[in-house]
């Protein structure tokens, strides 16, 4: 790793190990912040899950990249940095109950997901436990908007924020209804693909944090809009396939999930559809009797990771990654003619790590 990138993965590992504190004191204070005398006891189990998910882990690249946006414009500490970070965590872990839910998926970041979380609770009631489940979900898609509603921003700042944060909400949750259509529509093409990564890591992983950032520090966004997406685009799928590759060929002890949680949830992902393609007739009837079948056993998915292997999908994937992050990279060059080049640097760096993580 080159000495640039590391400059980039140390100022997100800053980023992280300062928001994790900040983190685990919003959740020590949330019970009483919300009267929790009087919640009941499903309440309170909801909070817990929330809490044990969210603080389990994560990448928290979007963290690293509010933060960062905002010192484009200045070296200054910005007010509502804080609450915009618990605010995009908040609505992470919505996304990740939701995806988890969808997926029948037993674990996420090494742990137990909040959906058999609440199944080992309610052990006699798989339909309490799936309602449970939901309303956890949907309790922290709501609490990422109390958050940043009381932040202590001047009244228009504060409006500008929450109206990004309004539309990627929504974003998010439209998201998951294309992940499902994807799913279930086997000749879905291209552009269906695209349209599922644009919302469900597109528009919140990366343009949201960095539209919040900015209008943190007082940034008119409109001059920049056009190239705040191309960025967000470029770097969003190239993120997205990285994902799809880890699910072969990640090691489950760095990832927290095991190999193969797509194809066995059927998912047309990147990786999915190269494998479909291969010519192979053999090889391509093995994918297919795997693709969906929550049943397939680990000594399958080894064998359709050879697969791979044989016919160089790795390869033709991690090089599809590389080039969205180069040209993520090149949208953020563009930059260091209105923004601060030190803080330009962490956004051209940022994609060439993102292309080579490995959880």
């Amino acid at each position: 790793m080159n000495s640039n990138a590391l400059t980039a993965l140390e100022r997100a590992a800053g980023h992280q190990q300062r928001f994790v504190s900040s983190f685990e004191k919003y959740f020590a204070e949330l019970a009483g912040d919300l009267n929790g005398s009087s919640l009941g006891r499903f309440t309170p189990r909801c909070l817990e899950l929330l809490a044990e998910l969210s603080l389990r882990g994560g990448k928290r690249i979007r963290v690293a990249l509010l933060y960062e946006a905002a010192r484009l414009v200045t070296e200054e500490e910005v007010p509502g940095l804080l609450e915009a970070s618990l605010s995009l965590e908040l609505l992470h872990s919505h996304a990740l109950i939701l995806d988890d839910i969808i997926d029948d998926s037993p674990l996420r970041r090494g742990g137990p997901s909040t959906y058999y979380a609440c199944r080992a609770d309610l052990p006699e009631n798989p339909q309490a436990a799936l309602g449970l489940a939901m309303m956890t979900g949907d309790l922290a898609g709501f609490l990422a908007l109390r958050v940043l509603f009381h932040a202590d921003l001047p009244a228009d700042r504060k409006q500008a924020m929450l109206d990004v944060q309004l539309g990627v909400t929504t974003d998010t949750v439209i998201g998951q209804i294309l992940d499902i259509e994807r799913d279930v529509t086997p000749s879905a093409d291209e552009g269906l693909l695209e349209t599922v990564g644009e919302y469900k890591t597109t528009r919140y992983s990366v343009l949201a944090p960095l539209r919040l950032g900015l209008l943190a520090a007082g940034e008119d966004l409109a001059a920049h809009e056009e190239s705040l997406r191309r960025y967000a685009t470029l770097a969003g799928i190239s993120g997205q396939m990285r994902d799809d590759y880890l699910d072969l060929f990640g090691d489950p002890d760095i990832t927290g999930k095991p190999i193969g949680t797509d194809l066995r949830a059927g998912r047309l992902t990147y990786l999915v559809r190269k494998l479909l393609a291969v010519t192979d007739a053999d090889a391509h009837d093995t994918v297919k009797a795997a693709l969906g079948n929550p049943g397939c056993t680990p000594q399958t998915i080894d064998g359709i990771r050879d697969i791979a292997y044989r016919h160089d999908v790795h390869q033709h994937l991690q090089s599809a990654i590389d080039r969205y992050a180069e040209a993520a990279s090149a949208e953020a060059r563009s930059w260091r003619r209105h923004w601060r080049g030190e803080a330009v640097g962490f956004f051209e760096q940022l994609p060439s790590w993102n292309a080579r993580r490995t959880r």
